[in-house]
């Protein structure tokens, strides 16, 4: 008898449930948190958010595509289409920011195909050029909101399905049009209270 692998998949929302973002730990000069240090949180909700990114891109998107069944496509609500694997992404990223309790992730690029998946400040500039050039190392630090401290992590977004490349390099708004499977892309952008 063939022993079958078992996949466990966590939503962010049950990391959320064990109270682990809310109990951080930083150090800077104005605040000591005590708790999980937040770099092992945003590790924690990166490594879920890449898992279902690269799940869904490579098992539903790319073989739906291949087979003929079904496409992905970037008007998928006014077709017979899937969405893409980069708006799944920002889809999950604003119903977890619409829960209200901080925590933000995104898709950002340097070459966004729509300005909006830009960079929107210089620590998120800095950290998406970091991540290119390093992918394997997140950029990250403290940002303030007002008053309050935000821990920040940028981690490497990279190309991990045919789909990706397809898209981004077709895409008539698309500033970059040789990207290579597993070239870096952008980078997905975490953000939660530190207190």
């Amino acid at each position: 008898m063939r022993a079958e692998k078992l996949i466990l998949v966590i939503p962010i929302t049950a990391i959320m449930s064990l109270g682990l973002i809310n109990s951080a730990l930083a150090q800077d000069s104005k605040h000591s948190f005590a708790g999980i240090k937040p770099e092992l949180v945003a590790d924690f909700i990166f490594s879920v958010i890449e898992a279902d990114r690269t799940l869904y891109a490579r098992q539903v998107v790319e073989r739906m595509q291949e087979t003929g069944t079904v496409i992905a496509s970037e008007s998928w609500m006014h077709r017979n289409a899937l969405p893409l694997p980069a708006q799944m992404l920002l889809m999950g990223g604003e119903r977890v920011e619409d829960k209200g309790i901080g925590l933000t992730y995104r898709l950002a690029s340097l070459w966004p195909i729509y300005e909006k998946n830009g960079p929107a400040t210089d620590f998120e500039r800095k950290g998406l050029e970091a991540v290119r050039k390093h992918p394997e190392t997140p950029f990250s630090g403290i940002v303030y909101q007002g008053q309050r401290p935000y821990f920040k992590a940028i981690y490497s977004d990279k190309a991990v399905s045919k789909a990706c490349i397809a898209c981004h390099n077709s895409h008539v708004l698309s500033p970059k049009r040789d990207n290579q499977l597993h070239d870096v892309m952008g980078g997905v952008i975490i953000s939660f209270p530190l207190e």
